[in-house]
């Protein structure tokens, strides 16, 4: 049969061989038919510009194997941007695979040649237990963070710190037959939730992540609030849920704490009285600085879509959340990178 090449919409003996000839041509000619870019297509373009891409190579690179036995392996790089794609668009690893085939602009931002192989889903899956293996996850977020520190971004007199819940599967129909024993069930509000929580200290002028800490969702705010400072600031903050946290063995004395007063002592104020007045006008001020934590958690959540874990244990999953920070580090501060490089 000769290779048909005419539109199947004008196709007069179309058959599903016909249609799979098309749709293979369809998704591998590289043709520009519309002017219009796509919001995926606006997304990848800033982070491709704002990723420090040689940086992040140079630290990963004494970790990743030269190749002289099998197959050569597909080039640093290109795997580094397959895992970020995969923590910017949800997808696992046989999904990464699949969406290679599906969506021509992941190869092409993976700077995968046409009609070349792609990374399976084993091969993705060794380059990420790699990283897992080798506490690379922080080496990212450092090298991120030098970089926005050198532009100026980030200013370390103080920190706000906050934890979010993170969901877990609660179901214990798999192959051991419960569920993660790393996982725990706490309670916020009158709602139980079973999952683990993900700690996190910012920047308090720029709201920027700095340090990531993950637990059982059944640890309490507190015990991790020290451990979230990075050790320059002079100040912190923190909700009602970190009080006492001054008091605790490893607080730093020279670190001042401002915490908020908790609701009902909050509600109990007499708005009228002047000292009263006054105490309320010091926490709506408190909580506009602290305002700035919830930022890096909606970039995850909803830029992101990650609200559940995705693996068992919290080794796997702490690794996954310090490189999503990392990578909503450069999402908020885009712009402004974009605008340092001209």
């Amino acid at each position: 049969r000769k290779l048909c090449i005419t539109p199947h919409l004008f196709c007069k003996q179309f058959s599903p061989v016909c249609y799979k000839i098309h749709s293979m041509l369809q998704a591998t000619l590289p043709l520009n038919l519309s002017l219009k870019k796509t919001r995926k297509q606006i997304f990848l373009e800033e982070m491709d510009q704002v990723v420090p891409w040689l940086a992040l190579v140079e630290r990963i690179a004494p970790y990743y194997p030269e190749g002289t036995n099998g197959r050569p392996p597909f080039a640093l790089e290109t795997m580094l941007r397959v895992h970020f794609m995969q923590q910017w668009f949800g997808l696992s690893d046989p999904g990464m695979e699949e969406a290679f085939f599906d969506t021509p602009l992941y190869r092409e931002f993976a700077r995968l040649p046409e009609f070349s192989r792609v990374p399976d889903e084993s091969t993705i899956l060794r380059f990420r237990h790699r990283l897992e293996k080798h506490k690379l996850a922080q080496e990212i977020l450092d090298e991120v963070n030098t970089l926005l520190s050198q532009h100026g971004l980030i200013f370390k007199a103080g920190t706000v710190v906050d934890a979010t819940l993170i969901a877990a599967p609660s179901s214990t129909k798999n192959k051991d037959k419960e569920r993660d024993p790393e996982m725990h069930s706490s309670k916020k509000g009158e709602q139980m939730y079973f999952g683990m929580k993900a700690h996190i200290g910012v920047d308090a002028d720029s709201g920027l992540v700095h340090t990531v800490r993950g637990t059982s969702g059944n640890v309490h705010d507190v015990v991790e609030g020290n451990s979230l400072l990075h050790g320059q600031e002079q100040f912190a903050f923190g909700d009602a849920g970190y009080q006492g946290v001054d008091k605790r063995a490893d607080a730093n004395p020279e670190v001042q704490w401002y915490i908020a007063m908790r609701p009902g002592k909050r509600r109990a104020l007499d708005k009228d009285h002047p000292a009263d007045a006054l105490i309320d006008q010091a926490e709506k001020l408190k909580a506009g600085i602290r305002a700035k934590v919830e930022h890096p958690f909606r970039v995850i959540k909803r830029q992101f879509g990650f609200v559940k874990v995705r693996y068992r244990g919290l080794k796997k999953n702490t690794a996954q959340l310090v490189t999503l920070f990392a990578l909503s580090n450069l999402w908020m501060m885009r712009h402004q990178l974009m605008g340092a490089r001209g």
